[in-house]
């Protein structure tokens, strides 16, 4: 079996957070929309958009890591957003749909780890060379 680069690995995790996010999204307006109260799927959609913006994201570090050699801060950015999403994003689903206000806890860390994952992104292109 061959080895995949980071690119690909990037590329295909960002994929499959953007395809998760519009079945959530479509899940959430269609499914939920007489099941919820609307602060829950306000929870729900906050979830939804910050998952697709940082599923984009984070196929395109996967594209730029795809162009440069092996970078250490991209695959930092590329490893933050996919733990962002998982955090930030999972713990709004979990909380809106399971009414449990502790999940909101885990929220924050999701938030700083898509922050970091900007700041190593920003780090990568200013330290790409010309």
């Amino acid at each position: 079996m061959e080895k995949r680069s980071s690119g690909q690995v990037f590329i295909g995790i960002g994929s499959l957070l953007a395809f998760t996010a519009v079945a959530m999204g479509a899940f959430a307006a269609h499914g939920l929309k007489n099941v919820l109260e609307p602060q829950w799927l306000e929870i729900i959609h906050t979830g939804v958009f910050y998952q697709l913006v940082h599923a984009v994201a984070l196929v395109l570090v996967g594209v730029m890591a795809g162009k440069t050699p092996e970078r250490p801060l991209l695959r930092w950015a590329g490893w933050l957003f996919v733990a962002g999403c998982c955090l930030f994003s999972g713990s709004l689903y979990v909380l809106a749909l399971s009414g449990v206000r502790l999940w909101g806890m885990i929220t924050p860390v999701g938030g700083v780890s898509l922050l970091g994952g900007w700041a190593a992104l920003a780090a990568a292109a200013f330290r790409a060379e010309t």
